[in-house]
């Protein structure tokens, strides 16, 4: 099968290149996904979980990407709850062998079925991003209706689920960025913009709930913002400065089926959009995914049709 692979941690994301390698086999509890449509995080590269195994052990070349969008071909033993030919998202282990490629064994609890009118380019759009704002709005942040949510990012991919997903919720959204992206903030439901470039993050007063994807200084800014009993939720790692009378939060997004299948129902329902800068096929995905130009949004990689 072809596959998007990185052997060289130095070069980075400018080391990826398309190979063949061997079609993967379905262990326990997995099942084996043709894989429709693919996405990858900028920041992969960095991650130890891209390099070794779980023991340790250094699993290069190692292939790229963890969202996914597909049809299971095949069960491992013992696997329940999907069936051959069902259409399937979630992410890949981060361990493991990711979703860049024509064929991707993944155990079967990350997965959630796909509904047929959801397009796969729009499903493999949708977990990280989508269980990234879910999770941290609501397990981590224990967000409620009436609250203010400062959102950073707030026209990445994050950061558009964040804002859509807390405005259905009843709070009240703040969006952060550039300059240039106010407009797409703003389309994506934040109630007010603030252009960290040339605004001063404190003009913005209390708030119940940051959602930091940027951390640095900004992640310090943001803390002495909260209002007490707040939280600063982040996926960046914590700082040094804290919330003087609230709680931080740093996680590590995880798949939830249940989560899943909320945020693909909104999706279906026109609840929620997805945020989907371009699509690329597989053959071109390593130029896609090295872009010359800043993008906001998914790179979503259409690997079979």
């Amino acid at each position: 099968m072809k596959a998007i692979v990185v052997t060289d941690e130095a070069a980075g994301a400018a080391g990826m290149t398309l190979e063949d390698r061997p079609e993967p086999k379905p262990a326990i509890n997995d099942v084996l996904v043709r894989v429709h449509a693919a996405a990858y995080v900028p920041t992969e590269v960095g991650w130890p979980s891209t390099w070794v195994d779980r023991a340790g052990r250094d699993r290069r070349p190692a292939i790229l990407g963890h969202d996914l969008a597909g049809v299971v071909t095949a069960l491992g033993y013992g696997t329940t709850g999907l069936t051959v030919g069902q259409r399937v998202f979630g992410i890949t282990d981060w361990h493991r062998d990711g979703s860049l490629a024509e064929y991707v064994a993944v155990e079967s609890r990350n997965l959630a079925p796909l509904p047929g009118s959801v397009d796969f380019t729009v499903g493999a759009s949708l977990p990280i991003s989508g269980l990234t704002a879910w999770q941290g709005l609501f397990q981590h942040g224990r967000l409620e209706a009436g609250q203010t949510v400062l959102a950073h990012g707030a026209a990445g991919a994050v950061g558009t689920m964040v804002t859509q997903l807390a405005r259905e919720a009843g709070a009240y959204v703040i969006g952060t960025g550039r300059a240039a992206d106010r407009g797409k903030a703003l389309d994506f439901g934040a109630h007010e913009f603030v252009d960290l470039e040339n605004d001063d993050l404190a003009d913005v007063g209390a708030v119940d709930l940051v959602f930091d994807v940027i951390g640095g200084t900004i992640q310090e800014a943001s803390a002495r913002l909260i209002r007490p009993g707040g939280t600063l939720v982040t996926v960046t790692g914590l700082g040094d400065v804290r919330p003087v009378d609230g709680r931080s939060v740093d996680f590590v997004v995880e798949s939830v089926t249940s989560q899943l299948t909320e945020l693909v129902q909104r999706v279906r329902d026109g609840r929620l959009r997805t945020n989907i800068d371009a699509v690329a096929p597989l053959e071109d995905a390593v130029a896609a995914l090295n872009p010359t130009q800043r993008r906001n949004g998914k790179t979503v990689i259409s690997v079979s049709s």
